[in-house]
């Protein structure tokens, strides 16, 4: 029997329900949890990275974003009839991950007129829209008017490309009343403490921001929530320092943090009246937070103090699948979508194809892990990359023959290969960001030997300076402390009267292990490095005495920093070119070589 918090579902078993992109696996049955309601309820989406067609191999999370218009447009329709309120959030990196951004020349083509689609409440921005000066202006001149109103920028700043003017990238807060309950909101978004941002960007910090006089005066404002979204993980400095804040001058007033950056599900207790949420990565979750007995303001208009009364704080992790969203609704597939839903999935559809996702380069014959397989091991995409890749792709015909180590960080990578088709959508998936290969020639080879275990050793390189390794790893290697296996709350059922679980999040965060929507197995993680390396070119019997020290761009950084420590003073004048092509298409044209086509 189930427990009573566990509601089964079985009024879509039969495979009624079918995600709306047509290359979309059906979804699986799998046992519920019920949403907690509340008077003010959120859903939040983060991190998704461009995977706004759904994920087309995994079936639990392959509702699209037409889907989840629908799912927000029917959980609108259901606050309405509770006379409560719902409220969406997004706390950014909406970009750089999947085709259906980074497959278009410019990119995001098509992207930012499906993404607005979406009514989202409260919308802010990630380091991945910062990275490339281009990014940043098509934030500027499309997402944040896409967004009128409701895009905040509370510590960031935009370079006007004519005037060099700094200015606002959004507005700084916004104050609003909520819709059915009349709960007076003042809300801010912010981004991390963040110093990688183009040029035509500048990031404040965020203990700066708030002794500014803007900052200081509203949260002075009387409201019944303050309400904090950022791209920001819930146990950072930054929404320390702005809970301290906060509560300085408003010691009983509901504080409601989102978060993001680190990819993982999470939910934080900061105190009784102040908890935050974080939704995960790559449109795999969205998150649900309810407050039950908010209200009422700690001042009358006659400036009375009054003390609140009882308030709840309640979550759940929902899996981003039609199963779900039919479950969560009461609907079904002829009474769930909106047209509204459906017209977003159809743009979606015609997007894919005309960038040509499904093109196959070739057919994986395994599964790669990112983490569900040890480093180094025969399923590591890390060990495949290193063994198989790398040592293939990495040439530079001026430096032919000559000792070499090639270096990348293992954050480069960003997500698993299923076996099966490997198509142009999985390249983008896999590795979507613009690096190239740069190198520094002829380094004494008993400095360049160093390179890689000072990388790996955070302390000892990082512990003085500003640059972070956290940034080197896939973002989720933060939550990943040792090799685990996360335990699931439920055993399989083998009796053929409730579904069999599939893998999936078993989520433990400071609430307990109640908090998905889904019951899963478990999946097993593990610690990668921070970064790989291959010798290419070395001599048989002895070690070089010079070598090519060759890494993708974006660890540059790293690179001569650990080299410095090493005794070998090199600098950015040092750096040249080494391919023309990125990892990604160097990636993409080994696997058209050596990958059938045939699957």
């Amino acid at each position: 029997m189930g427990k009573p918090w566990l509601t089964w579902t079985f009024s879509v078993l039969l495979g009624l329900a079918t995600a709306e992109q047509p290359s979309a696996p059906r979804p699986v049955a799998a046992p519920m949890r019920s949403l907690p309601w509340g008077d003010l309820n959120f859903m939040q989406t983060t991190d998704t990275h461009g995977w706004h067609a759904g994920h087309l191999q995994e079936p639990q999370y392959s509702a699209d974003w037409g889907d989840y218009i629908s799912f927000a447009e029917r959980i609108r329709e259901q606050a309405d009839r509770r006379g409560a309120d719902l409220l969406l959030i997004d706390t950014g990196d909406r970009i750089e991950g999947n085709g259906l951004y980074d497959g278009s020349s410019p990119k995001g083509e098509f992207f930012y007129d499906i993404v607005k689609e979406q009514h989202i409440d409260v919308i802010t921005m990630g380091n991945h829209e910062l990275y490339q000066a281009d990014a940043a202006a098509r934030e500027y001149d499309l997402t944040v008017p896409n967004f009128e109103g409701r895009y905040l920028a509370s510590n960031l700043d935009y370079v006007n490309p004519k005037t060099g003017e700094k200015i606002p990238m959004a507005q700084r807060f916004r104050k609003f009343t909520t819709k059915n309950r009349g709960i007076r909101v003042v809300a801010f978004g912010f981004l991390f403490n963040f110093n990688g941002n183009a040029n035509n960007t500048v990031v404040q910090k965020v203990e700066d921001t708030i002794k500014e006089q803007w900052f200081q005066d509203a949260i002075r404002e009387p409201c019944d929530l303050f309400l904090v979204i950022g791209h920001v993980t819930l146990d950072g400095p930054e929404y320390k320092a702005l809970y301290a804040a906060i509560r300085d001058q408003n010691w009983d007033t509901p504080i409601q943090f989102f978060g993001g950056h680190s990819h993982i599900r999470s939910f934080a207790k900061y105190d009784s009246k102040a908890y935050a949420l974080q939704a995960g990565r790559y449109f795999e979750t969205i998150g649900w937070m309810s407050i039950q007995g908010i209200g009422s303001s700690p001042q009358d208009h006659g400036g009375e103090l009054k003390k609140r009364g009882s308030m709840t704080f309640q979550r759940r992790y929902i899996d981003n699948n039609l199963f779900g969203y039919h479950y969560h609704t009461g609907l079904d597939e002829k009474t769930f979508p909106t047209e509204h839903g459906k017209n977003v999935s159809a743009m979606i559809r015609s997007a894919r194809k005309a960038l040509k996702l499904d093109h196959s380069f070739g057919c994986a014959p395994r599964d790669l892990w990112l983490s569900r397989a040890p480093y180094p091991s025969e399923n590591s995409i890390f060990t495949w990359l290193e063994t198989e890749v790398l040592p293939k792709v990495v040439k530079n015909d001026t430096r032919t023959n000559i000792p070499t180590l090639a270096l990348t960080n293992t954050g480069t990578l960003r997500f698993d290969i299923f076996k099966g088709p490997f198509t142009k959508d999985t390249t983008y998936i896999i590795s979507p960001f613009v690096s190239k290969f740069r190198y520094i020639k002829d380094v004494p080879y008993e400095a360049a030997k160093r390179i890689l275990p000072l990388i790996n050793n955070e302390d000892k390189v990082l512990s003085t300076t500003r640059l972070n390794a956290a940034y080197l790893a896939p973002p989720e290697q933060i939550s990943i402390q040792e090799d685990v296996i996360t335990p699931s709350p439920l055993s399989s059922s083998t009796d053929g009267k409730e579904p069999p679980l599939i893998p999936g999040y078993t989520t433990k965060d400071a609430f307990g292990t109640d908090g998905d929507d889904t019951i899963h197995s478990p999946i097993s993680h593990y610690q990668v490095p921070n970064c790989i390396q291959v010798p290419l070119s070395f001599p048989i019997s002895e070690q070089p005495e010079k070598v090519d020290v060759v890494f993708v761009d974006f660890i540059q950084p790293w690179i001569l920093l650990a080299l410095k420590y090493s005794g070998a003073d090199y600098g950015v004048e040092d750096v040249d070119l080494y391919t023309q092509e990125t990892l990604t298409e160097l990636m993409a044209g080994w696997i058209g070589k050596n990958w059938g086509k045939d699957c």
